[in-house]
């Protein structure tokens, strides 16, 4: 059967002679060369009949010594279904069965335009550029002050693209509705790189929608997807509506609540002591949380206005991932876009009161983002974009092994992200983040970089927390030290576990070689200053102590010995240079196996009680006593620091044992000493300590207990040492141990 078909070419090659050839895969040789038929304003168009429902074509100059084609990756591809007449383009692969809409302006002026109804608090509007040219973008859909909606969505292949929602009764082109509303089509703009790639449209709601956000919506595009037309729902949605089966985009108004932070600061990073956890879990079960808030933000601000981490010591949370997920109940690692807050947690304005609430109680808030995959089951940049390149499209580059990886470097995509990092800095007024899975295998570190530069040194947020999972662990993410990313330490995580089973972990084995390095803050391995570095012995990826102590031997199983080596354990945490980390449950000692986020707060004992009270003791001298938070590139060579045992030493300082100890000076407000020593060996080790300063040492804390210096136990002579010419000789490390003294000088 012959089909009659006409195609529209925009020759923007400025062929002299184009033709269309037209084959077929089909096993036989149909094979066909068309002149043009004519010309009209897109270009010119070719008519004929043609005996399949699908065929191949491209188009070449027929030039009379030489024919120029196509390259092969404009190979186009006809079905049937398209329709009679379709239109292509000289520098795509795409087919269109709608005339391609043509720009009309750029972004930039667009901007100009509606720059003063553009709120300046509590608000972002899109306008990342990594190229330098500082194209505003103005995706999503923003409420302006005259209370119209400016929608904006990134587009660089559609040929036509409407906004559709509750605002029109979901009318949109080739969907018969009885309603009779009008389209809503979205303007062509210059975006990035001034090519035609913004689509935008602002609407004056009706007076019946006094409320914008009661607002659904998605785009409708027609052509430059898989999909010959395609609902989407907008990628920079700030939350999805409740209707789940449908997954509409919903507005938000980000201004409307009441923030009362005004006086908070973020704090230095050498003041970092995290706390992660996830919002499910970290109130679930909960006997003391009410019910209706157990494992959603407003449990989290329950707590905090209980004062729990107040009375622990964090200085703060760190929330594993709260975007948008298909799968529920899980942690979180499969995002399907990157700035819609997970529903099952609660509204924006619930994340709005918990940060604030949390900042008003003196803790910091740092939120997980995981850039490096997304989602495989809901995921609306999956073959949003047909650009020819990848399984997936524009946003894709290939997979990981827990779903689609992002293709982070590429501008526009790192455009995106770094959106989603501003908005919600700017909206939430959180302090920071925790990247998930950054090494380079994963991820482009060019995004990380542009990151650092947009928020930080471009004055975005100056003293944005930057944290990277980056394991194994990588020096250019350092930047210039002071002012790089802090890296979970994979080498002090790694040995940490090593030595507390007595065995290998991870390829690591539990020999006294490097114990300097992880203390150091890993400097001979990666980090150039001690805010490169986050130590932890647990997270939400990690099996806790007590349950990788119990997988080391029978000989380990005993439950006071997991408990004296979990304490061990978090004592090397806190005491360590760089900045300390425990999981949520590790202040109670809980054994559990990886990627567990339950705390079971049902269950907690007499023993878990006595621990908790031990962590609280230990998390508020680390954060009394400056000594125990040296920051720097060198506090040895600064004179800060120095090493007084070490398998690396004497016999006499541990030499050829895993014994660590050394001693911290600070001058703050006041000079204070302050020596360190840790036994993981499964027997006494009897050391000679040089103190350097003459006089008394008092215990502050050891693996049991935490001493008050102001109670009459410090004059207990069993928790003082006096050094004889700066020297205490044959202290006596019990196995599996830990000690802090201070010096008091004139004592």
């Amino acid at each position: 059967m012959l089909h009659k078909i006409r195609i529209h070419y925009d020759n923007k090659n400025n062929f002299l002679d184009p033709r269309l050839w037209v084959w077929v895969s089909d096993g036989t040789s149909l094979e066909k060369e068309i002149t043009p038929a004519g010309k009209d304003n897109y270009g010119v168009f070719y008519d004929f009949y043609h005996r399949r429902s699908r065929f191949h074509f491209k188009f070449k100059d027929h030039g009379k010594k030489k024919t120029i084609w196509e390259d092969e990756k404009l190979n186009r591809y006809y079905q049937r279904d398209l329709g009679e007449e379709i239109w292509a383009m000289s520098d795509r692969h795409n087919i269109y069965n709608v005339l391609p809409a043509a720009p009309v302006g750029t972004t930039k002026q667009y901007y100009s335009k509606i720059q003063h109804l553009v709120p300046q608090e509590n608000f972002y509007l899109p306008h990342t550029d990594v190229s330098g040219l500082e194209i505003p973008s103005l995706l999503g859909a923003n409420i302006l002050k005259d209370g119209s909606i400016l929608f904006g969505f990134f587009h660089p292949r559609a040929a036509r693209v409407y906004l559709t929602g509750s605002m029109n009764n979901w009318q949109c082109p080739g969907i018969p509705q009885p309603q009779k509303e009008k389209f809503l089509e979205m303007k062509l703009y210059r975006g990035y790189y001034y090519q035609p790639n913004i689509w935008l449209i602002r609407i004056k709601p009706r007076s019946y929608y006094f409320n914008p956000e009661m607002l659904e919506y998605k785009f409708f595009i027609q052509g430059g997807a898989v999909e010959t037309e395609r609902f989407v729902s907008d990628p920079y949605t700030r939350v999805y509506s409740d209707n789940y089966r449908f997954k509409n985009s919903q507005v938000v108004n980000p201004t409307r609540f009441g923030w009362s932070d005004y006086n908070w600061k973020t704090p230095a990073i050498k003041d970092l002591i995290l706390y992660e956890l996830n919002v499910y879990g970290f109130t679930d079960n909960d006997p003391d949380i009410p019910e209706e808030y157990q494992g959603t933000f407003k449990g989290v601000t329950h707590r905090i206005l209980k004062g729990y981490f107040n009375n622990l010591g964090i200085t703060a949370i760190a929330l594993m991932p709260v975007a948008e997920v298909p799968r529920k109940g899980g942690m979180g690692y499969e995002p399907c876009t990157f700035m819609a807050l997970e529903k099952d947690f609660g509204t924006p304005e619930d994340f709005r009161e918990m940060v604030d609430t949390a900042h008003n109680h003196g803790l910091a808030v740092i939120v997980d983002k995981v850039f490096n995959h997304t989602s495989n089951d809901f995921n609306p940049l999956w073959n949003l974009v047909d650009d020819g390149s990848t399984d997936g499209g524009f946003y894709f580059s290939g997979e990981t092994m827990w779903g689609n990886k992002v293709a982070t470097g590429k501008d526009e995509v790192d455009n995106m992200l770094i959106d989603a990092c501003k908005l919600f800095l700017k909206e939430y007024h959180i302090d920071g983040f925790r990247f998930d899975a950054t090494h380079s295998y994963f991820l482009d570190h060019k995004l990380l970089h542009r990151i650092a530069h947009e928020i930080k040194d471009k004055g975005f947020k100056k003293n944005a927390i930057l944290i990277a999972e980056n394991l194994p662990n990588e020096e250019d993410l350092n930047l210039e030290g002071y002012n790089g990313y802090a890296q979970w330490s994979d080498i002090f995580h790694d040995k940490i576990k090593a030595l507390l089973r007595e065995g290998e972990f991870e390829g690591v084995d539990n020999s006294p070689e490097n114990l300097g390095s992880m203390f150091y803050f890993s400097k001979d391995a990666y980090a150039a200053h001690t805010n490169n570095t986050i130590n932890y012995c647990e997270s939400h990826d990690e099996n806790s102590v007590q349950y990788e102590v119990a997988t080391g031997g029978e000989h380990l199983k005993c439950p006071d010995l997991k408990n004296r080596k979990a304490r061990l354990g978090l004592m090397a945490t806190m005491l360590a240079l760089g900045q300390p980390m425990i999981y949520m449950g590790q202040e109670y000692g809980i054994e559990r196996e990886r990627n567990r986020i339950d705390i079971n707060w049902v269950k907690k004992s007499k023993n878990i009680n006595q621990f908790f009270l031990w962590t609280q003791d230990l998390i508020k001298l680390r954060r009394h006593h400056e000594a125990l938070r040296l920051c720097g590139y060198n506090p040895i060579e600064e004179g800060a620091f120095s090493w007084m045992l070490g398998p690396w030493m004497k016999k006499n300082k541990g030499g050829g044992k895993r014994v660590i100890g050394w001693k911290a000076e600070s001058n703050g407000r006041t000079t204070e000493n302050i020596a360190v020593m840790m036994n993981f060996e499964d027997h006494e080790v009897p050391v000679d300590l040089n103190l350097d300063k003459e006089g008394c040492w008092y215990k502050l804390a050891d693996i049991q207990r935490v001493i008050p210096m102001n109670s009459e136990e410090k004059n207990n002579p069993w928790n003082s040492i006096h050094a004889e010419g700066g020297t205490f000789k044959h202290f006596l490390l019990p196995p599996y141990s830990g000690f802090i003294y201070k010096y008091e000088p004139g004592e």
